[in-house]
């Protein structure tokens, strides 16, 4: 399956929570975006520096229109909980158990895991800004851990986007 494109609907999104109850994107209500974050895993130093930020910037995001904030891997329930306690996440949805036809439907790089601290399968990373009618708005696909947006940049970028009122790109 070929990854979403902008102004296209998004693949279905319907993943456990740590803590308890579940993310349906079908069913998040944000009045402008949910940002979805695709991390490796709790195996990923990287991936814990960008959800700790995340965590600690979630008002920033909601000042830019982003309601709606969700970080997904395929961790299992044991390893995504681990992650939430050993980074010492207290703000941001954390979903696990996306299997690896959900990370192919959303365009995310597989990989094979290398050391004994990683899963057999996981994602790269991926974020994605999502509208109100579950349609894409953008995408950012890493085929490596390394280079993901920063924060700054998807802030700054969001005010543009909402004082522009500037469209998605990249669908034709």
């Amino acid at each position: 399956m070929p990854a979403p494109l902008p102004r296209q609907s998004t693949p279905t999104l319907d993943l456990p929570l740590v803590g308890g109850g579940r993310f349906d994107l079908a069913a998040a209500t944000p009045t402008q975006f949910t940002l979805v974050v695709v991390y490796r895993g709790v195996h990923c130093p990287q991936c814990k520096r960008q959800l700790s930020e995340l965590d600690s910037r979630l008002g920033e995001l909601r000042d830019v229109g982003v309601e709606e904030v969700v970080a997904v891997s395929g961790d299992d329930q044991e390893r995504a909980e681990r992650a939430v306690r050993e980074w010492e996440l207290k703000h941001v949805r954390v979903a696990y158990g996306m299997d690896e036809a959900a990370m192919r439907a959303w365009g995310l790089y597989v990989s094979k895991g290398l050391t004994d601290s990683e899963p057999a399968l996981f994602s790269e990373p991926g974020l994605f800004l999502v509208r109100p009618d579950a349609t894409l708005y953008s995408a950012h696909v890493q085929s490596t851990p390394f280079a993901r947006p920063h924060l700054d940049n998807l802030i700054k970028a969001l005010e543009f986007v909402r004082e522009k009122d500037y469209p998605a790109r990249g669908e034709a």
